[in-house]
């Protein structure tokens, strides 16, 4: 029988003070700050033997540019770094059934494996760029569902361009090319001609004033322009007054329900969308967006993640107003029974906002583990607790 990675040397088991769950601490380090990948995005590979993660070195680089990665050798407890992997935004991505990780910077998307150093797999041609600056070839690579291009939502210039990279020959087929602000663009897990994409709100450079947007989901189709998930007002009454824990802002005037969805990721068949509604908790709707449901209330989640089969989810807490709301919960949903990860997360330190330290947990390792970014120890550290542990502390 196969020993499971936890017990390895690299971690050191932490249990919460109030739930009793025990996480087990990426302890030993490459970099000051070690943080799981954004949470759409797979970092261990398919037989658990390496995990991949970001580094950072204070003060240097921030969460859009200058972070490097690490990966975790669970197998012979070792730990390496590579400064070749400079990416941008939250585009690394990890390829678990070959080993290969996949990130993107200003110079193209790039590869490379444990023992193989990074080559390119593809840039903007000239003829696209016309020498404008390109600062985003993605948000969070994806990889289609045929497994022959990763899914681009670039910026080039003042344009938002949306498409894929073919991974046999490095050409990128521009879908559409779009006025920003659109982002998150994420690959059908079945349908290799389909991507989620989302509408995000927009800073002006000059004033740093924000413009919300006012409907997030949409697909897009290639060939063909974006559709709205909820193409009408979902409820032209609606009004509250919302801050968002993932924007330093002033709260706003919302009067639009849509605007308020946020955080989205595919269900691992394709049939819905996940998301966050702000203020009240996660929902999915159908992929034709004709029945949607609140499926767990929670007013102050930040992200959410669900299984490949949909039977649970994992949630964090950031309410701007509420530090002491700040936590990991995992919601068993066949039961109705949740638990706290962790109960209480430290507050990021100033100096480290700049790096995006929010925990984005994440089903992995075939639904076994769940890995999330904590402070508990007081470092930014990545974390893994034992799907199993859970079920059990939630069972009838």
């Amino acid at each position: 029988m196969k020993k499971d990675f936890l017990e390895s040397r690299l971690f050191t088991p932490w249990s919460d003070p109030v739930s009793g769950v025990t996480s087990y601490v990426l302890t030993q380090r490459v970099a000051p700050v070690q943080q799981s990948f954004y949470y759409v995005n797979q970092s261990l590979n398919s037989d658990c033997t390496q995990y991949w993660f970001y580094c950072a070195f204070p003060p240097s680089g921030n969460a859009n540019s200058g972070r490097c990665l690490g990966m975790a050798d669970l197998e012979g407890g070792n730990l390496s770094y590579f400064p070749d992997t400079q990416f941008t935004m939250a585009s690394p991505l990890l390829d678990s059934e070959t080993g290969d990780v996949y990130w993107a910077n200003e110079s193209g998307v790039w590869k490379r494996s444990f023992e193989e150093d990074p080559t390119l797999v593809g840039r903007f041609p000239d003829s696209v760029t016309r020498k404008r600056k390109v600062s985003r070839y993605a948000t969070h690579l994806s990889l289609s569902a045929n497994r022959q291009a990763l899914g681009i939502d670039g910026t080039i210039g003042e344009d938002n361009v949306v498409g894929s990279l073919l991974l046999e020959n490095g050409d990128i087929e521009i879908w559409q090319t779009l006025e920003p602000n659109w982002n998150h663009g994420c690959f059908h897990p079945k349908d290799p001609d389909l991507m989620l994409l989302a509408q995000d709100y927009r800073q002006d450079a000059k004033t740093g004033s924000l413009k919300r947007y006012e409907n997030r989901l949409w697909t897009i189709r290639r060939g063909g322009v974006p559709q709205a998930v909820y193409p009408d007002a979902v409820d032209e009454e609606y009004s509250t007054t919302a801050s968002y824990s993932h924007l330093d802002e002033v709260p706003v005037e919302v009067t639009d329900r849509r605007s308020m969805h946020g955080h989205e990721w595919w269900s691992a068949e394709g049939r819905r969308i996940w998301y966050v509604h702000y203020k009240q908790g996660v929902e999915c709707v159908d992929l034709d967006g004709r029945q949607c449901r609140l499926v767990w209330p929670h007013q102050t989640v930040s992200h959410a993640h669900s299984d490949t089969q949909d039977r649970w989810l994992v949630m964090d807490s950031l309410p701007p107003d509420s530090p002491l709301d700040h936590k990991v919960t995992f919601a068993n949903l066949q039961n109705g029974r949740s638990i706290d990860i962790v109960s209480l997360m430290d507050q990021v330190p100033p100096e480290l906002k700049k790096y995006h330290v929010h925990p984005h947990p994440q089903f992995c390792g075939n639904d076994q583990y769940i890995c999330y970014t904590t402070l508990v120890m007081g470092k930014v550290d990545v974390a893994f607790v034992r799907v199993a542990d859970l079920l059990e502390k939630t069972s009838d």
